[in-house]
C-alpha cells in the first residue's frame, strides 16, 4: 500500500521557515510565519489567558466530552464576539474545532453535503489553505480578482467584473478583516456593492475572520461580518481565537452557520454535530475554555481587549515607521500602502526574484508572492528591511 504514495507539494511557508532556521546569519529577519511577535522577538502569552488558565486548573472538576458541538457556552460567547446584537441567536448553529483551518474545513464539508454542484469563489490571492483543502476535497473553485500590484490595493473592479460570473448557489469565500495575505480591505461602501450583487445572483457567502481585534478595533473588524451576515439568509463563518487570544497550539476555533429562521436551525446544528462526529468526534476544549472564561468575566474582558489593542496599536505603528522610512530612503510615498493596509500581513506586490533577492543578500525571509508578517518586526529592524527593500529595487 504505502509504495503507491506520491510526495505532496511542499507548504512554501513550512519549507520558509526551515531554510531561516538554517541560516546562520545573525541579522536575519523572519516575516514569513504568522505568528505575532513582540519588540523582543517573542510570542507571549496574554495576561488575561494565563490567569483564565489558573483558574480552569484549580476549578475544573473533569476532564470528560463536552459534547461533538462543544461548550454551548464558548459557542455563545464567539457568536456575541464576532455578530454582536446583529442577528438573533437562534439563527445560529455553531460548533467549536480544531482551530481555524478546522472551522474552514467543515465548512466546506458542509457545503459539499448540502450543495454538491457549487463553485467555491476565492479572491486571487487568498490564504493558501483555502484552494488547497477545496482541492483535496474535490470541490468546484472559482477566483476572483483582488488585489492590484500596482497600488497594493483592491482591484475593485476586476472584483466585480468577476463575480458577475456567479451562478445561482455558488459560494463566495470572504476575508472579514485583515485580508491575508495583502493586508487590503474593502470599505463598508464597497462590501455593500458586492452583497447587492451576490444577492442578485443568489449566491452564499462564507466569511473567514481570523484576525478579529488586530486591524482596526474588535467592534470595527467585525463590522464587515455583521454586514454580510444581515443580507442574507445562509451565511457560514470561520472564526479563530489562534490571533486574537494568542492561543496558537490550542487550536482554538468554530464554524457558525446561519440559518433562514428558528425553524431551519435544529437540521444545521445536527448536521455540523455529525461532520464533527465524521472527522474528529469531540472538539478540544482547553483553549474553548481559556476563551469563555475571559469573555464571561469582566475583569477578564478588560485586560484581555487592553492587551489586544496595545498588539493591535503596535503593528499599526510598526506599520507607520516602514512607510515613513521607505519615504525617507526614496523621496517618494510609493509605500504609503503599507501605512493603510491592516492586520498582520502587506503583500509588497513585487516579483518572486526580488523576493529571493532580499533572502539572498539581506537575510530577509518572506513568502514568495511578496507577503510579509508585519508583526515581525520591531523598531530595530524596521530600516534593516527599509534599507533592503530600496537597495534590491523593489
Amino acid at each position: 500500500m504505502l509504495e503507491n504514495l506520491r510526495a505532496q507539494p511542499a507548504d512554501k511557508i513550512l519549507a520558509l521557515m526551515a531554510a531561516y532556521k538554517a541560516d546562520p546569519r545573525d541579522d536575519k529577519v523572519d516575516l514569513g510565519v504568522g505568528v505575532y511577535k513582540d519588540a523582543s522577538g517573542n510570542t507571549p502569552v496574554m495576561r488575561a489567558v494565563k490567569e483564565a488558565e489558573r483558574r480552569i486548573l484549580a476549578d475544573q472538576p473533569s476532564k470528560a466530552y463536552t459534547g461533538l458541538a462543544g461548550d454551548p457556552a464558548f459557542g455563545a460567547a464567539m457568536r456575541q464576539l464576532v455578530l454582536g446584537d446583529s442577528i438573533a441567536g437562534d439563527r445560529v448553529a455553531a460548533v467549536a474545532t480544531p482551530g481555524g483551518t478546522g472551522a474552514i474545513r467543515q465548512a466546506l464539508e458542509l457545503i459539499k453535503m448540502a450543495a454538491p454542484d457549487a463553485t467555491v469563489w476565492l479572491s486571487n490571492p487568498t490564504w493558501p489553505n483555502h484552494p488547497s483543502i477545496i482541492k483535496y476535497l474535490g470541490m468546484k473553485m472559482g477566483d476572483y480578482t483582488y488585489f492590484d500590484d500596482a497600488t497594493r490595493g483592491v482591484d475593485f473592479d476586476g472584483m466585480l467584473a468577476d463575480l458577475n460570473g456567479l451562478a445561482k448557489g455558488d459560494v463566495v469565500l470572504l476575508h472579514g478583516c485583515c485580508h491575508n495575505p495583502t493586508g487590503a480591505n474593502l470599505t463598508t461602501k464597497q462590501m455593500a456593492q458586492v452583497i447587492t450583487l451576490m444577492q442578485e445572483k443568489e449566491a452564499i457567502p462564507f466569511i473567514d475572520i481570523a484576525y478579529q481585534g488586530f486591524g482596526d478595533g474588535l467592534d470595527e473588524d467585525a463590522q464587515i461580518t455583521r454586514q454580510i451576515a444581515t443580507a442574507f439568509d445562509n451565511c457560514l463563518i470561520a472564526a479563530s481565537c489562534s490571533k486574537n487570544f494568542g492561543i496558537y497550539r490550542e487550536r482554538t476555533g468554530i464554524l457558525m452557520a446561519i440559518a433562514k429562521d428558528a425553524e431551519q436551525q435544529p437540521l444545521t446544528q445536527q448536521t455540523l454535530a455529525f461532520l464533527n462526529r465524521q472527522n474528529y468526534s469531540f472538539p478540544p476544549d482547553h483553549g474553548a475554555r481559556v476563551v469563555t472564561t475571559i469573555l464571561s468575566d469582566p475583569d477578564l474582558r478588560a485586560d484581555w481587549e487592553a492587551e489586544l489593542e496595545e498588539t493591535r496599536n503596535g503593528m499599526l505603528s510598526l506599520r507607520q515607521q516602514l512607510a515613513d522610512e521607505l519615504k525617507r530612503l526614496t523621496n517618494s510615498d510609493r509605500f504609503d500602502f503599507l501605512a493603510h493596509h491592516r492586520g498582520m500581513f502587506s503583500r509588497l506586490g513585487t516579483t518572486p526574484e526580488l523576493v529571493e533577492k532580499l533572502r539572498a543578500d539581506h537575510g530577509i525571509y518572506m513568502v514568495g508572492d511578496s507577503r510579509m508578517n508585519i508583526a515581525g518586526l520591531n523598531a530595530n529592524t524596521v530600516p534593516v528591511l527599509a534599507k533592503a527593500i530600496v537597495s534590491a529595487g523593489i
